[in-house]
């Protein structure tokens, strides 16, 4: 009889009392595989260290971030399983060279981070928490007449990056009947032929959209991606909405562009510093709306990442490729064969 498979959890996914931070079947899940054990790391280290990962072959993460140093000296972990799409946090180079696989939850996260992206083009276009304001302030009716809302039927929707979220939120936004457009140097027109996309060069996207969506992974080549250099192209009445990384913008710029009044709003779910400050300028200019990268926190995004992530452990355990995975290069890796052949060998139940 083999050992069971050995499941770590990071400890920024509890509460002080042990209680999920997420709604969600979570643990049940875990509890209802055979063959699997898993324990709840002691603590939260900003960076996950050699001591925490030892002696398990997969982790499932949130926040903590995992280096070379991270890895180093370790020949039993498999896999890591981050909630979410984002992992700007893992080193992924550094887990390829050590024969670790990296899965995220994409097919968790399209609709509810998509719904999001819909939510702040409404909430932008109608003046919603302007009006909710001015309504809660006894001033409703006195004031409503400088708040008119802006109609979207033919309005440009464009975005920078049109994968996985960024198609989602075009196809949600069909029956608004404005007109869409994206850059994405990685997308071909025919895969966004379906949701009426016309793809266009990134000085388009920026001149022509009346709400510019932002969807593209942090890394060293989308850091700073948007600032005042492309803000100076945007239409005076322009929008700007991201749900992705906050790095992804200038926030100073963006702070600045606002203030001046160089574009007219901003629908900011996440920022470059977080938690963001509570003295962010952000905080105090009555054309943006944010949220603390929450907005697209629903049952059922929760739900829909335990179910992948459990799939994902399964495909693990029998030897396959797990669905999601990022550094598909691993895969020949040396240094992974052996320990999958390894791993398989002591977990294998006669």
């Amino acid at each position: 009889m083999g050992r069971k498979v050995r499941v770590g959890i990071t400890r920024d996914m509890f509460e002080k009392d042990m209680k999920p931070i997420t709604p969600g079947p979570g643990l049940k899940l875990l509890d209802a595989m055979l063959n699997v054990e898993y324990k709840i790391w002691d603590h939260y280290l900003v960076e996950a260290t050699p001591e925490q990962i030892k002696g398990f072959d997969v982790v499932i993460v949130l926040k903590p971030r995992f280096t070379e140093k991270t890895i180093s000296g370790n020949n039993q972990l498999l896999a890591i399983h981050r909630n979410g799409v984002g992992y700007d946090t893992i080193d992924v180079l550094a887990m390829s060279r050590a024969g670790v696989m990296l899965t995220i939850t994409p097919e968790a996260v399209r609709r509810p981070m998509a719904a999001a992206i819909v939510t702040l083009i409404l909430a932008l276009s109608t003046r919603v928490f302007i009006k909710d304001r001015i309504t809660r302030a006894g001033k409703g009716w006195e004031e409503r007449a400088k708040h008119h809302g802006i109609g979207l039927v033919g309005r440009t929707f464009g975005s920078i990056g049109v994968g996985n979220i960024g198609h989602e939120a075009f196809k949600l936004a069909k029956p608004l009947d404005m007109r869409h457009i994206a850059y994405d140097p990685f997308v071909k027109q025919s895969t966004v032929d379906d949701v009426g996309v016309k793809l266009v060069d990134m000085d388009t996207v920026l001149r022509e959209s009346d709400f510019l969506n932002v969807s593209v992974p942090l890394s060293d080549k989308t850091f700073h991606l948007v600032g005042e250099k492309e803000f100076r192209k945007m239409k005076k009445t322009a929008f700007i909405i991201n749900t992705a990384r906050g790095p992804i913008i200038d926030e100073k710029a963006l702070i600045k562009v606002l203030q001046e009044g160089w574009i007219q709003g901003a629908g900011i779910d996440v920022f470059e510093k977080e938690p963001t400050p509570p003295d962010n300028p952000l905080f105090k200019l009555e054309n943006v709306i944010v949220t603390p990268h929450a907005l697209g926190w629903t049952d059922q995004i929760f739900m829909n990442e335990w179910d992948q992530i459990m799939r994902q452990i399964t495909q693990v355990v029998r030897g396959e490729i797990p669905e999601g995975l990022v550094n598909c290069e691993v895969l020949e890796s040396p240094i992974f064969k052996a320990k999958l052949e390894r791993f398989l060998q002591e977990t294998k139940q006669v």
